[in-house]
């Protein structure tokens, strides 16, 4: 059974209200994990500012250097943790995996509100780090395996589109808790940097339905059986599995490369906006920076909800590698504009909307194309291994931006900031030449040996 839009009768045929909520619960344990991701991005610079108490006279200098740490082992516990969490996913089932990792990413945020030195934030946004890893892979293998084959490819981009809401809904919230300045909350005056981690915790409460109302997958259950049984073919979760098989191999080097285009693309560019919001408006108040980066970094994930949203309709409908592809032509150019051009509070407004379009749109892809590289009794592991452990190669990308930077004031460039964005552009070409491996999924069922 193919997932073929081309088929006879409706599309949503055979979608019943089971397979509605298990599309809405792991997609709102997905948005809670990007709404964390885009609390951090916003917080971190004003976190550290009052952390590192000691460096005054080169503060900024410092600060940036520690935005660097920070975001480097949160990506390094995030790509820990979609490995572990998926052999864990693999092992012993998708709803469990989801439970645990989300009890992880909003325990964690919430103790980063208590952080007294920038180490134990440091330690805390690692740990934050593993639960984010792990729930993309466990929600994703749950979606494919539990919709009908027709609507999978919907229901997995709708799964990584909705996502962009929780980017949103924290750029959102940082308006009223602006992180650098004090906060009230719940009759408390406290840092904004604070309150807004403490909001953390609050998808915490979507535990309930996740134990209540998800249930195991019927491929999940039947693999588990075969294992059982001790079929030596047939283990669970194994990593050396995903390169003993000559196809299991070609897909994962092909969904590792696709990886991490997108994802240095991402957090060592596209995710330093209300950097390059803050130094185009040095001369304002640090209130009008903080607004101005806080919208503009909503509309930037306006931008990225509507280009999830092509990526998707693209995917369905012509196929997955040309949408990939037109992904990446796309934030080679358009990333590269926007830093070469964002000068004002006007051109963040309309500029960074077009930079998440661009930047996110491969993103809408790794829901899509992952769990269709893989069998059942592989599908946590091999998600898990495609989205998670290209951050290892990302994680120097913060640190690379900085260092470039570095390089070009030295030598003399103009606008070195900037002019070392663009030069990290070239990462989507790996994209784009990893195309011409990577196999066309749509129509095909999901693969099983």
């Amino acid at each position: 059974m193919s997932d073929s839009t081309g088929s006879k009768g409706s599309l949503f045929e055979g979608v019943t209200k089971y397979h509605w909520m298990v599309l809405i619960i792991a997609s709102c344990g997905w948005l809670f994990d990007c709404m964390d991701q885009r609390i951090f991005i916003l917080a971190r610079e004003s976190a550290l500012k009052e952390l590192l108490i000691g460096h005054e006279e080169n503060i900024d200098a410092v600060v940036k250097q520690y935005i660097g740490w920070a975001t480097m082992w949160m990506i390094l516990g995030w790509a820990t943790g979609g490995i572990i969490f998926g052999m864990i996913s693999d092992k012993f089932g998708r709803v469990k995996t989801m439970a645990m990792t989300l009890m992880v990413y909003s325990g964690f945020t919430g103790l980063s509100a208590v952080s007294t030195s920038y180490i134990d934030f440091t330690i805390y946004r690692f740990l934050v780090g593993l639960g984010v890893g792990g729930m993309f892979g466990a929600a994703a293998a749950l979606v494919a395996e539990s919709v009908p084959p027709r609507v999978r490819s919907l229901a997995l981009g709708s799964l990584q589109t909705l996502s962009a809401l929780g980017n949103i809904t924290g750029s959102l919230i940082s308006l009223k808790l602006a992180p650098g300045l004090p906060a009230h909350l719940m009759g408390w005056e406290l840092d904004g940097w604070r309150a807004l981690f403490l909001i953390g915790i609050l998808p915490s409460l979507l535990i309930i339905p996740i134990i209540f109302i998800l249930r195991e997958p019927e491929p999940w259950k039947q693999a588990k059986a075969a294992a059982q049984r001790g079929e030596a073919k047939k283990q669970l979760g194994t990593i050396p599995d995903l390169f003993r098989d000559e196809r299991w191999r070609h897909n994962t080097l092909v969904g590792l490369a696709l990886g991490v285009a997108g994802m240095i693309g991402l957090w060592g560019i596209g995710f330093y906006s209300p950097e390059l919001v803050r130094s185009a408006l040095a001369n304002e108040t640090q209130e009008v920076k903080d607004f101005v980066a806080s919208f503009g970094t909503a509309l930037q994930d306006v931008g990225a909800f509507c280009g999830m949203f092509v990526f998707t309709i693209i995917a369905t409908y012509i196929g997955r590698r040309l949408a990939f592809l037109t992904s990446f032509i796309l934030s080679l150019f358009v990333v590269s504009f926007v830093f070469f051009f964002l000068r004002s509070a006007s051109d963040a407004y309309w500029m960074l909307p077009i930079l998440g379009f661009a930047t996110l749109m491969p993103f809408g892809g790794y829901s899509i194309y992952f769990p269709e590289l893989y069998p059942t009794r592989l599908r946590g592991v091999g998600i898990g291994f495609c989205y998670n452990v290209g951050r290892y190669i990302t994680a120097p990308a913060p640190f690379l931006i900085g260092y470039l930077t570095t390089f070009l004031m030295d030598q003399g460039i103009d606008q070195p900031f900037r002019m070392a964005a663009v030069m990290m552009t070239s990462i989507y070409l790996v994209g784009m030449i990893a195309l011409i491996w990577a196999p066309e999924t749509k129509g095909q069922p999901l693969p099983e040996e």
